[in-house]
């Protein structure tokens, strides 16, 4: 039992540190040396528990993919607060994209794992707003939760070319926008976000 907790552990230990080190200086730019070096162990230990630098990559990505915690805001909070915490995240000094879309550009191989975890994670999340959107009573929850989708994706990509967290406070107004024209009442940001 001992044995099997302390692999838990080293497990552990090794995502933190290739998670830290992939999303902070991109997967290409890291190798598994480097990985085990920063954690104090040998390569060949490292490979005992990721037997490829490509299962460490699918290991960290999948880390990485947990559904959006349940909340007992109203649903339009919800969506909206998606907004307003990618906002905080980019504003944090670290902020380098989706650790998703980043795999998918740096692998640039399609039969590659990471690019099915990607799409899973993008599913995910458009399948979170779709779900928040039916119980708002929308027409075409479908269609909406695409769109609110892509306004989060091209806030991440604007963010990055320029530098400025507050592209995702002006994501966070079309979000306003498309849902009022969905008929949802939306409510006034307070001044406290």
């Amino acid at each position: 039992m001992a044995r099997s907790a302390n692999k838990t552990a080293m497990q552990e230990r090794i995502l933190e540190t290739a998670d830290r080190l992939f999303y902070g200086q991109g997967i290409r730019a890291v190798g598994v040396d480097t990985v085990a070096a920063e954690i104090g162990i040998s390569k060949r230990t490292l490979y005992n528990h990721f037997a490829s630098k490509d299962e460490l990559i699918v290991a960290y990505l999948t880390r990485r993919l947990r559904p959006a915690p349940p909340s007992d805001l109203p649903p339009v909070e919800q969506i909206l607060g998606n907004f307003d915490r990618l906002e905080r995240t980019m504003g944090a000094g670290v902020f380098r994209g989706c650790p998703f879309v980043n795999a998918v550009a740096e692998l640039k191989e399609p039969a590659h794992a990471a690019n099915k975890i990607a799409l899973a994670f993008k599913e995910q999340r458009r399948t979170w707003f779709r779900d928040l959107l039916v119980r708002l009573g929308v027409e075409d929850p479908e269609t909406l939760s695409m769109q609110l989708l892509l306004l989060i994706d091209g806030a991440i990509a604007a963010a990055i070319v320029r530098s400025d967290p507050k592209v995702a406070a002006t994501a966070r107004k079309a979000a306003a926008v498309l849902l009022k024209a969905a008929g949802v009442k939306v409510p006034k940001k307070s001044t406290k976000d």
